[in-house]
């Protein structure tokens, strides 16, 4: 058995690699173990929102917090990540998406965010290139963007800055818990002990917490998403269809990037998640259909991720249920990206003991010790998805 750290970190995405930068930062002597790469898996697949429109009215305090690290990142992390503040767009085309709309801005002005809502003159005046059926649309200045392939190993490079240890291309394949802590082998034979263990494995992070006797019904899914060739820098915010269809930004380079529901499950090996051609056909009209100026737009390359998600579309943050010095954060369930910093930074507090600011009780993982009610996120968002202890509402469709 090699060296003993006090903390280690499995999974080198955001959550993983923010959590090991703040108990680093704290003193801690952290070891960070990657299957890959560092931030190669869906931190670097992502469409690179940070998005604070739409989300769960529990989650506006970890998305507020996480936006001061987002706005402050170079300063905290002595790396760019070419994050811009350029607000976002939601617009809606018809009656049921409008109400929808109405209610995500209701619930981001309980939460301190202010919204403006266009309608008729002023929405074609401020969006004169959007399809003359779209009724309204709600803008957030405070929303924002980073590039998801600079964020993660930016981060990663301060952990090291400040004594911590990454190991990437280290697949572990068996924990063992001890009196001391907890003792991990590698498939190419190195050994690992800690004190402490954080399961931030992302998609594959469920069978961790399952060989701890700790089931979730996680399942691993990704959006559609493609890339244009470069074009003339014309749309700053990011622009979103209120119900999914089309996810859109262009960077400051010339090129869109599109995503898009619904999203498809992730390849038997949970490895990769293919993009149906139709996906792809379907998000190319979409484009065409609501921002016609990109009706002849090219598209240069396609690709998805491996994400992990939850029926109820919130992460799993916090301590285990069954095993003393184990903590879990994973399950970002497509909006993990923005809140990274945050969970990183209240996981790192709970371990060592310390108040967090805000509750994470939320995010606990006792919440699954019986079936759940699916969000209606879910429940819009996928193809043919019916995680296991799932309980739908009354009279809504099955995914």
């Amino acid at each position: 058995m090699g060296k003993k750290f006090q903390v280690i970190v499995i999974g080198g995405g955001l959550f993983g690699i923010c959590t090991a930068y703040f108990l680093a930062k704290a003193g801690q002597d952290v070891l960070l173990v990657e299957k890959g790469f560092v931030g190669a898996a869906s931190s670097g697949a992502n469409f690179g929102g940070l998005r604070l429109q739409g989300r769960a009215l529990e989650q506006y305090p970890l998305s507020l917090l996480a936006q001061e690290y987002w706005e402050n990142f170079e300063k905290e992390f002595d790396a760019p990540c070419e994050y811009e503040r350029k607000g976002m767009i939601y617009f809606a085309h018809n009656s049921k998406s409008r109400d929808k709309l109405f209610q995500y801005a209701s619930n981001s002005r309980q939460c301190g965010l202010s919204i403006d809502i266009w309608e008729g003159d002023i929405l074609r005046k401020n969006l004169p290139w959007i399809s003359d059926d779209a009724l309204v649309a709600s803008y957030s200045s405070a929303c924002a963007v980073a590039n998801p392939r600079l964020a993660t190993p930016a981060i990663a490079r301060a952990f090291r800055k400040l004594g911590g240890t990454v190991i990437e291309n280290c697949e572990i394949v068996q924990i063992k818990k001890t009196s001391a802590g907890f003792e991990l082998a590698s498939a190419d034979g190195q050994t690992f002990s800690g004190e402490i263990l954080v399961n931030a494995a992302g998609g594959w992070a469920d069978r961790i917490a399952e060989s701890f006797g700790e089931n979730v019904p996680l399942f691993r899914a990704g959006p559609p998403q493609f890339v244009t060739e470069p074009l003339p820098y014309v749309l700053q915010p990011s622009v979103y269809s209120i119900d999914g269809d089309l996810i859109i930004r262009q960077i400051s380079r010339g090129n869109f990037i599109f995503a898009g529901y619904p999203r498809t499950l992730s390849n038997e090996d949970g490895k990769h998640t293919f993009v149906p051609p139709a996906k792809t056909r379907n998000g190319m009209q979409a484009i065409s259909r609501y921002i016609p100026a990109l009706n002849n737009a090219e598209i240069i390359r396609v690709w998805s991720g491996v994400e992990a998600y939850l029926p109820d579309m919130l992460p799993i943050v916090g301590a285990s249920e069954t095993t003393p010095g184990l903590f879990h954060a994973f399950g970002g369930s497509g909006g993990g990206f923005q809140i990274g910093p945050a969970v990183g930074l209240c996981l790192a507090n709970m371990i060592l003991g310390r108040k967090n600011q805000i509750s994470i009780e939320p995010y606990a993982i006792s919440r699954f010790r019986s079936a759940i009610k699916a969000s209606d996120k879910l429940q819009s968002e996928f193809d043919g998805v019916r995680p296991a202890g799932v309980r739908h509402k009354e009279g809504s469709r099955s995914v």
